[in-house]
């Protein structure tokens, strides 16, 4: 098990186990249009985690990720989609599906608590304690620190075991097919979310 980090892209070398690959970022804060993509973290579940960082002024051209992140043929795993998709659909130009949010799932089957987020699931599901500390740290930085590039693999390292836990819990609740559903329109709400609709719900009735 170990943590591979590269620059601006991942090398032509690298392969990936057949399977869902999942999928993280960091970034300066959480606009896309605002913030720039400093980092994108990836596992294939199989015990290794690989980190691709961009500096201030790349031009995010990244070839090998880009490819790897838009083959339909392959499932992305995230923890918060929504986010993750539109801020690399606004820096690399592309869509990263299909894909399987966990918090989305989550918040179908965990009614009953508000605690969605990645630290909560993989306490209660995994019985794991991970640390948060380095949430908020500046990811912009000209080094990243080993415990930033601790933090960042964290993101991804549970993904496949919590998707596992989580699928059980679809089944067991009949809402596959509603987390499909979801699922299937979170590139839209990113897509939505950078065009400027990112606070409104265009489906609502406002009189």
């Amino acid at each position: 098990m170990a943590i591979h980090f590269h620059e601006e892209d991942l090398p032509a070398d690298v392969r990936f186990a057949d399977g869902p690959i999942a999928v993280d970022t960091e970034a300066m804060g959480l606009m896309a249009g605002r913030d720039r993509l400093c980092v994108v973290q990836l596992s294939d579940g199989q015990g290794d985690e690989h980190l691709v960082r961009f500096r201030q002024g790349s031009d995010y051209a990244a070839p090998n990720l880009k490819a790897l992140l838009s083959d339909g043929a392959r499932l992305k795993l995230y923890h918060f989609a929504r986010f993750d998709v539109g801020i690399m659909h606004a820096y690399l130009g592309i869509i990263a599906a299909p894909l399987y949010c966990t918090r989305t799932a989550s918040r179908l089957v965990r009614t009953y608590t508000d605690r969605h987020g990645l630290k909560d699931l993989v306490r209660e599901l995994l019985n794991i304690e991970v640390s948060k500390q380095q949430q908020t740290s500046d990811w912009g930085a000209d080094e990243l620190s080993e415990a930033q590039r601790e933090y960042a693999a964290s993101d991804v390292r549970y993904l496949h075991a919590l998707k596992a836990k989580l699928d059980e819990r679809l089944a067991r609740e009949g809402r596959v097919e509603l987390a499909q559903a979801c699922f299937a329109f979170l590139p839209a709400r990113a897509l939505l979310d950078i065009a400027g609709w990112a606070d409104t719900d265009i489906f609502a009735h406002d009189g």
